[in-house]
């Protein structure tokens, strides 16, 4: 009852009401943003929600555009800022997928959007996780987030769509705030990094050849 017909009201309302509450820090945060690391401030990115449809999620950028000789990005570590590690150490950067949940892209809680070239390397199990809308935050958000390794916290996503409770999305949230409030479990460079088919090739799960048939597909999923 709870998650077919009640849910998704309560994240309609919740959103409504946390964008209208927090529009001054969403609106100081654009500027500075702006100021610090350029323009687009709005990072846009394609991510497989419910039932595998792919929609667009919103993040404030962390990252500048910086580039080497040759015309290159730099690595994500070195485009990294230090105003962009406070974003997301402070979970600021996310602010933006309250517009996400108040479309009906994402819900409050639920599991993590992942990237197209993560979702292709799951395995029937794991997809699972797509039965619902993807969260904000999540089971395996308040049990580790960046610091347990991907096969654990695709078998919290798991557990979590086995047993969706308004007690249980309620105490999730909570433990959403004590963990942002504490800044626990905000980094694990290795996993945090790495994608799920980077990390498969790199423990010898997939051969190159699977991995580089499995890259294909992602991108054949968003040129769709």
């Amino acid at each position: 009852m709870y998650s077919k017909f009640i849910k998704r009201s309560i994240d309609f309302i919740i959103s409504l009401l946390a964008i209208i509450i927090l529009s001054p820090i969403l609106l100081i945060t654009f500027i500075l943003v702006r100021i610090k690391l350029g323009s687009p401030v709005i990072f846009k990115q394609i991510r497989p929600g419910k039932n595998e449809n792919l929609f667009m999620m919103y993040k404030f950028r962390t990252m500048t555009d910086e580039k080497d000789s040759e015309g290159k990005l730099l690595p994500d570590e070195k485009r990294l800022t230090s105003f962009g590690s406070f974003l997301r150490s402070t979970s600021l950067d996310e602010l933006p997928e309250l517009f996400n949940i108040l479309k009906g892209d994402m819900s409050i809680v639920g599991p993590r959007p992942q990237l197209v070239r993560d979702m292709v390397f799951m395995t029937d199990e794991q997809r699972k996780r797509h039965s619902v809308r993807q969260g904000l935050t999540g089971l395996a958000q308040v049990n580790g987030r960046n610091n347990i390794s991907w096969e654990k916290k695709l078998e919290y996503d798991i557990e979590y769509i086995n047993n969706i409770t308004f007690f249980g999305d309620l105490k999730i949230v909570l433990k959403t705030f004590l963990k942002v409030f504490k800044r626990e479990d905000i980094v694990n460079e290795e996993i945090l990094n790495e994608d799920f088919g980077d990390y498969l090739l790199r423990k010898g799960k997939v051969s190159s050849e699977e991995y580089k048939e499995k890259m294909d597909l992602a991108q054949n999923y968003i040129n769709k």
